[in-house]
């Protein structure tokens, strides 16, 4: 009876560990989750659906854990990307560009599109109750770095409007993107090209007002896109193909959902932010059509993006579209 007793204990001991291992073992890691490393250039409402894949657990649902880090420059994402010291990229597409005209032996592949148009806002320091962009000749122009997306779509608009921005006006572009913001509320420049929520935050302050958007101005472009060495999406095919298949989903449900529940979504990612001007700023990018509702970057805004770059004498070379762009995979997506 007592050996009885003693196997029955023993063995009932043996159960509870089994059991307990298995649903640590559950609970822990039920996907077995691919590990996947994405830098993203700053961190910004503009990438809403990225956010949105993380919140909504897109990449988990895809067999993916998704390890965010901020680089906060292309320069630097860049770098990130070639050396090893992430996976994936998001950045703008000219800098696969930059990188191929460089003789680079692993290219950079543009895989995923996640947003479509410029970013900036043209803010004015006065209330301009009927604006007209001839309004800026002879003002001083608070611009974006020599190189970057941002100032290659300024120029590109001004000139659209026959402004010649080295000519027509006192144009600033040797300050630093953290602090254009703040030379701009500290008085310098008539207006200013910024991003969301500082442009929203200015007008809320009475600081300065919204007059235009660069995104409408110029068009359909691939300014920030997901992409990676040539070599990594040869060797990892699977894991780029989920990674596009959740930033599809999230594409898809931020074009499903309201403002407000994109705002609500993507709070965690913007803590100091307040919702009302978040919810703002999101409907802003949605109206002008800013996010992308599928990951295909197509041919003719690739040849957008170059004609925009060569305006603004930045283009070191022509690279056709079927060598820096995979857009199968997307396609592919797409089609589900």
């Amino acid at each position: 009876m007592k050996k009885w007793l003693k196997f029955s204990l023993s063995s009932l001991l043996i159960v509870i560990l089994l059991i307990s291992v298995a649903a640590c073992n559950n609970n822990t890691d039920p996907k077995k989750l691919q590990k996947v490393r994405l830098a993203e250039v700053t961190r910004s409402i503009f990438y809403a659906p990225e956010y949105v894949a993380l919140a909504k657990g897109f990449f988990e649902e895809e067999g993916l854990d998704v390890e965010l880090t901020t680089t906060f420059g292309g320069d630097k994402t860049m770098t990130a990307l070639l050396s090893g010291g992430t996976d994936i990229a998001l950045v703008g597409s000219e800098t696969s560009i930059y990188v191929y005209a460089q003789g680079a032996n692993d290219p950079v592949i543009n895989f995923a599109q996640l947003t479509q148009t410029d970013g900036t806002f043209l803010v004015s320091r006065e209330n301009i109750d009927n604006f007209s962009w001839d309004l800026l000749k002879g003002s001083t122009f608070l611009g974006q770095r020599t190189g970057g997306m941002p100032q290659m779509v300024g120029e590109f608009v001004l000139k659209k409007h026959g402004i010649d921005p080295h000519q027509d006006l006192t144009l600033i572009q040797n300050i630093d993107f953290a602090n254009i913001a703040t030379a701009f509320g500290s008085g310098t420049g008539d207006f200013v090209q910024l991003f969301e929520p500082q442009a929203s935050i200015f007008e809320k302050e009475g600081k300065g007002h919204i007059v235009a958007s660069f995104g409408t101005e110029s068009g359909h472009v691939p300014y920030t896109t997901f992409m990676t060495k040539e070599s990594y999406m040869e060797e990892n095919k699977e894991i780029v193909e989920k990674f596009t298949g959740a930033i599809y989903k999230a594409q898809q449900w931020v074009d499903s959902h309201s403002s407000a529940e994109i705002a609500e979504a993507i709070q965690s990612f913007f803590p100091d932010t307040d919702m009302e001007i978040m919810e703002l700023v999101v409907d802003r990018y949605k109206e002008q059509g800013s996010f992308a509702t599928d990951p295909i970057l197509d041919e003719e805004e690739w040849n957008n993006l170059q004609d925009i770059m060569k305006e603004a004498g930045e283009l070191p070379q022509e690279v056709s579209h079927e060598t820096l762009v995979n857009t199968k995979i997307a396609e592919d997506i797409s089609k589900k």
